[in-house]
């Protein structure tokens, strides 16, 4: 499996990075499928840098605040109006409850205006896997303000765990546990942000990782342009030192393997 950042700025687009939005690719039945994992703002005109963002197989949505959702508009936008290009289905669009109104809301002006003509919704549940291709995709509910998951994503060889937006809790055992590869959420700073049930500081992901167990790789993303990315690596590293690898940092518009070596 493939992991390409698009976006990886917390709470909004920073100067060089727009705000969430992953891509992994992996191959099945002769072809490469492709799953957008969020749509933060600012995110589907950098995603050309590795696709047009009307040949996603797919998008799923972690929770619906506006970093990891909004730019669901834009790309709409262009599966209605590019010239000269036109999908024969339907984008599918896996998220919790609400998205299809919240995104109508975002997207109409005087009035909601739903978004059914080019969009599939798909409701998921909470550890109720759904496959796209070559991919399984297990939500799993973390802890945050509003209704938000991690999601787990499998393919034969390769296992991912991407956070969303969450706080330290009990479930990062189970989405995180003998994955390949934890892209965890650090937007908070130990000794500044010391509110509970929104984020993690870099420390706290580590903590979840280890605490799972048989996770091989930890790279910390959704730091927001006001945090020195190396403070949150350096907090991450106090814990997760010994692991035989270092703490990793999401960059935007890199691409790494996921998955593929032998386990020891």
């Amino acid at each position: 499996m493939k992991l390409h950042v698009v976006g990886c700025s917390g709470s909004m687009p920073g100067p060089a990075s727009p705000a969430s939005c992953y891509l992994v690719e992996a191959e099945h039945e002769g072809r490469s499928w492709t799953v957008a994992l969020d749509l933060g703002n600012g995110s589907t005109g950098p995603m050309r840098h590795f696709l047009d963002p009307i040949d996603l197989d797919a998008v799923v949505l972690s929770h619906l605040h506006p970093d990891h959702c909004l730019d669901a508009c834009s790309l709409y936008v262009a599966l209605k109006y590019a010239p000269g290009r036109h999908r024969e289905t339907r984008m599918p669009l896996f998220a919790p409850a609400g998205a299809h109104d919240r995104l109508a809301r975002a997207y109409g002006v005087e009035a909601a205006e739903p978004l059914d003509e080019r969009y599939e919704f798909g409701q998921f549940e909470a550890r109720v896997a759904f496959t796209v291709g070559p991919f399984t995709i297990t939500p799993i509910p973390v802890f945050h303000p509003v209704e938000a998951y991690g999601l787990r994503v499998e393919t034969g060889d390769a296992v991912l765990a991407y956070t969303g937006d969450t706080d330290i809790c009990p479930q990062l055992s189970e989405l995180m546990a003998g994955a390949d590869l934890v892209l965890a959420d650090s937007a908070y700073v130990d000794g500044r942000d010391d509110g509970e049930g929104v984020h993690m500081s870099g420390s706290k992901a580590a903590r979840a990782a280890l605490e799972a167990g048989g996770v091989r790789r930890l790279m910390l993303t959704h730091i927001p342009a006001w945090n020195d990315r190396e403070v949150c690596r350096a907090q991450a590293a106090q814990v997760w030192c010994g692991q035989g690898r270092e703490v990793e940092l999401a960059d935007p518009l890199a691409t790494y393997e996921v998955g593929g070596a032998p386990r020891e």
